[in-house]
């Protein structure tokens, strides 16, 4: 009786046992893992990191470890910090959140070298922005791309006696080999210092006590070595592999072009046809990954062109001009000249409507905004004007603009002596391919007045473009500023040296850029791309393109971009004419009598608010507005080693995204480690190698338990349940507050 009583009971441990598992195994079911992570991980969402970007020769930019790296937060706000994190911290490594003004050349080169102490960077923004400038751009942007070289012009090659950007430092062509991080909201900033505040900060620098702040950074790249490399690898996988693993993409997107009279974009041109060429940029970029605001390298030169191309389609004998004028707006030129090279490989092919052969002349606006003294800047190539004939057609060329400037007061052209060469500009990529007459109007002599190119402060502000305060979105929107109109008057000189260039003369001052169009554009590419007028203009599909902050000018690798779409339907709406067409006409006009697809474009819009506010009054715009390939012609011909054309990629990635919270000591880590390991153990094998290992002294009577174990082997079992009981505890903090900084439980 008392052995079956014994079995009895080790059948009723042994239930009770399996009843524990069983709620454990339902615990952790009902216990969702993401609930105990926001437990656990304070997200940050408003970053921007820095990726890699390859070319044919090397990779630069950053990346973090597969996993993601992680390190004890401590804040650098003066240089003299550094000394913790680089040779007296005891915790490495460590995670540097760095004020922006830290954030050049000097300090992280100091960084770099001690990659084994520095686990990644978090930089908050610099507030003021640094007054002595900061570019983290080279000095001889485009270097190699551009015309000059040992063959042509070789004593401007490599920007011998005139750096462009002076105050480039390179710093966005380094390659870092751990992860860097933008934060973007100085709310997210302040949590992060707080929390370093309160657990990372001791008196007398001594050791901080655990638990301490961490942050953990993803942002691993696929790439690496060179686009040469990434691009075959990524070949090789497209072509034996069903489902291919590319690991880089070509930078790309879309130019932006139309003209000023319809052309027959299904054929090319005469011989005989002459265009007028009005270029500009649309991109620019940053060290961080999409945050390009461009404002002075991009922005205002592009808005000045779709103000007078707007101008100029108002002249009233615009049909019968001799000659034909093309605006186009390059993509990628920030990453050596993409759209414009495109567009001049195109060219050569006969793969766009306009061959080199029709250019009768090139007109390119450079940076724009942060003119002195009212001066515009004519810049020419030397090289070209070698040439009598060429120099005799720039002279030409300079005196139309001059003539189209005596009118305007507010812009004065001055001319720059013959020996120096071209900024970088698209008409470097047509004069590498054909002799042409052209100019570059800039707001500056030699040197970048940009103090901020290609940085994240290149901003409204770095052109002055401020508001009033407490006006309404609205207000602001049609509120023209100072800087509104003076792109205005160079908008007005613009229209009108084009007109004059295409062969007009008699409607000439009527043709005058409007500066509420200016001010529009500048609000919506630099405050506030959702905005009513915004809305107005594009496609009812592409809503969600506008956000509610301003546009970035980033060309990146899926395309069109934001910037592309606003831009064509800006400049669609600027120069085309609303037609009666019902919406399926408009998708599909080849069946309405007298239109054409291939003279125009027809886009069917959202339109304005009707009177009560409520609807929209969707309509038909036709323009000659069209998108062209800005795709580097090395990729079409796989000479991804060219030294003739733009080679740039984007490594792909899985994850990118940062967080922070506290973390143990290495010893409770390990200690984690093995009371865990051990208590797994017990709870889910132990029961199983008791069955199949028995004492070989006992033999198992009839109806034999395998659950029945010593006393002391349950109590084990029960001691190590505590891995169960500690689900059962992160389960009962459900229905409590979040505790503001929880501990990494490894």
């Amino acid at each position: 009786m008392a052995t079956a009583g014994g079995v009895c009971e080790a059948v009723r441990g042994s239930q009770g046992l399996l009843r524990l598992l069983s709620l454990c195994v339902l615990l952790a079911g009902l216990c969702r893992g993401n609930s105990v992570e926001r437990k656990i991980y304070i997200p940050l969402n408003k970053t921007a990191p820095c990726v890699r970007l390859l070319n044919a020769t090397h990779q630069i930019g950053c990346q973090s470890s597969i996993s993601g790296d992680t390190g004890v937060i401590h804040v650098v706000e003066k240089e003299e910090d550094l000394q913790w994190v680089l040779t007296d911290g005891p915790n490495p490594p460590y995670m540097v959140l760095l004020e922006g003004k830290l954030f050049n050349r000097t300090i992280m080169e100091k960084l770099k070298g001690r990659t084994g102490r520095i686990a990644g960077l978090a930089v908050s923004l610099a507030k003021p922005r640094p007054p002595a400038g900061f570019s983290p751009s080279v000095p001889c942007p485009n270097d190699g791309f551009g015309v000059y070289s040992s063959s042509y012009g070789a004593e401007f090659a490599h920007c011998k006696d005139l750096p462009w950007n002076p105050l480039g430092d390179g710093l966005a062509y380094e390659d870092f080999h751990f992860p860097i991080f933008l934060l973007e909201d100085e709310n997210e900033t302040n949590v992060i210092k707080q929390c370093y505040r309160d657990h990372n900060l001791s008196p007398n620098g001594s050791a901080p006590a655990f638990p301490l702040c961490a942050m953990q950074l993803f942002s691993h790249m696929h790439a690496v070595i060179s686009t040469v490399t990434c691009m075959r690898r990524s070949s090789i996988q497209s072509t034996f592999s069903i489902n291919p693993e590319i690991v880089c993409d070509p930078l790309s997107d879309y130019n932006v072009w139309s003209m000023l009279k319809p052309i027959n974009t299904s054929g090319t041109l005469e011989p005989d046809d002459r265009v007028v060429v009005a270029a500009t940029r649309l991109d620019s970029r940053s060290f961080f990954w999409n945050v390009a605001p461009g404002a002075e390298s991009a922005v205002a030169s592009f808005v000045t062109q779709l103000a007078a191309a707007e101008a100029l389609q108002k002249a009233p004998d615009v049909s019968a001009l001799p000659r034909n004028v093309m605006f186009v707006f390059f993509q990628g030129e920030t990453f050596d000249y993409i759209g414009s090279s495109r567009m001049v490989y195109d060219m050569e092919k006969g793969k766009f409507p306009v061959k080199l052969e029709n250019i009768n002349s090139f007109v390119e606006l450079g940076q724009v905004a942060l003119r002195t003294s009212l001066e515009l800047w004519l810049h020419t190539d030397p090289m070209s004007q070698k040439n009598e004939s060429i120099r005799n057609q720039v002279e030409d060329l300079l005196t139309t603009l001059e003539s189209s400037a005596a009118g305007v007061p507010a812009v004065l052209l001055r001319k720059l002596n013959q020996s120096q060469p071209l900024p970088p500009s698209s008409l470097q990529r047509f004069l590498r391919a054909h002799n042409i007459s052209g100019v570059v109007l800039a707001d500056h002599s030699a040197a970048f007045h940009n103090r901020y190119y290609q940085s994240v402060y290149d901003t409204a502000e770095n052109i002055n473009v401020s508001y009033p305060e407490r006006l309404s979105p609205e207000e602001d929107l049609n509120f023209v500023t100072d800087t509104a109109e003076a792109l205005a008057h160079v908008a007005t000189v613009l229209g009108r040296a084009l007109y004059q260039l295409a062969g007009g003369s008699t409607f000439i001052n009527t043709i005058q850029a409007d500066p509420q169009t200016v001010t529009r554009l500048l609000y919506g590419f630099l405050v506030r791309a959702n905005n009513s007028w915004f809305q107005s203009i594009i496609r009812q599909d592409l809503r969600s393109y506008l956000g509610d902050g301003p546009l970035q000018h980033y060309i990146a690798v899926s395309s069109p971009t934001n910037t592309t779409y606003v831009v064509q339907y800006a400049l669609a709406n600027l120069t085309g004419m609303v037609i009666n067409l019902t919406r399926e006409q408009c998708q599909d006009p080849s069946k309405v009598p007298n239109e054409n697809k291939d003279l125009y474009d027809y886009s069917w819009v959202q339109g304005p608010l009707n009177s009560n506010e409520t609807d929209r009054l969707p309509r038909c715009v036709r323009s000659t507005a069209r998108l062209a390939r800005a795709l580097s012609p090395a990729f079409e011909l796989r000479q991804w080693s060219s030294t003739e054309y733009s080679t740039w990629t984007e490594s792909r990635w899985k994850d990118i995204r940062a967080r922070i919270f506290l973390i143990a000591s290495k010893e409770l880590e390990v200690s984690w480690g093995e009371e865990g390991g051990r208590g797994l153990f017990n709870l889910f094998l132990l029961p199983l190698v008791s069955y199949l290992l028995p004492s070989p002294k006992q033999q198992k009577p009839p109806g034999f338990c395998p659950w029945s174990a010593s006393m002391s082997h349950q109590k084990a079992f029960f001691t190590d349940s505590l891995s169960c009981m500690f689900i059962l505890d992160l389960c009962s903090h459900e229905t409590q507050g979040v505790t503001p900084y929880p501990v990494d439980p490894r």
